[in-house]
Parts: structure tokens; C-alpha cells; sequence
């Protein structure tokens, strides 16, 4: 079965997750030249750990706003599933 449920997020929220990822995006492109020019591996390691870092506050923020919306909605609607759904999705971002 095809899963076409869809996000609903505020144009203010998709705007500040897609500049995000543009950084995040700009930062994986610096560690690849980092590493292409044979830069220092702390210095690349500390940059990954930032993208990292980045990722996780990209995370953070989706599943905050899949929490007030998506998982709400589908509880007062009485799909119980939602919680087990949500929570091996938690179980792969702690990870």
C-alpha cells in the first residue's frame, strides 16, 4: 500500500528546515574538500561532528512539530498505531 500521507508544516517552519539543510548541505560539500585537500583529521572529524549536530536540531525540530500535528490528530482519530510508528522512528534517531 502506498503511503501518501503528507507533512503539514507552516510555510515559516518549511522555510527554516529547507535553509537548514542548505547549510547543512554547504557543510557536507566543505568536509568533502577538507578532505580532498588532505586537511588536519581532527578538523575534519570536529566539521562532521558539526553537521552532525546540525542534523540532529533538523531532527529535533521535525519531530516537534510531527508530535503537535501529524501524531495528535491521528490519536483523536483513534489510530493507536501512531505510537508505535512514532516510537520506532525515536528508536532510529537515537540511534
Amino acid at each position: 500500500m502506498p503511503n501518501d500521507r503528507k507533512s503539514h508544516h507552516s510555510d515559516k517552519m518549511k522555510s527554516n528546515l529547507i535553509s537548514r539543510l542548505n547549510r547543512i548541505e554547504g557543510q557536507i560539500r566543505g568536509v568533502k574538500a577538507m578532505i580532498e585537500k588532505d586537511t588536519y583529521c581532527d578538523d575534519v572529524l570536529n566539521q562532521i561532528s558539526a553537521v552532525q549536530s546540525a542534523l540532529n536540531s533538523v531532527g529535533k525540530l521535525l519531530l516537534e512539530g510531527h508530535l503537535k500535528s501529524c501524531v495528535v490528530e491521528r490519536i483523536q482519530a483513534g489510530e493507536q498505531d501512531v505510537i508505535d510508528e512514532l516510537l520506532t522512528t525515536v528508536n532510529k534517531l537515537m540511534r
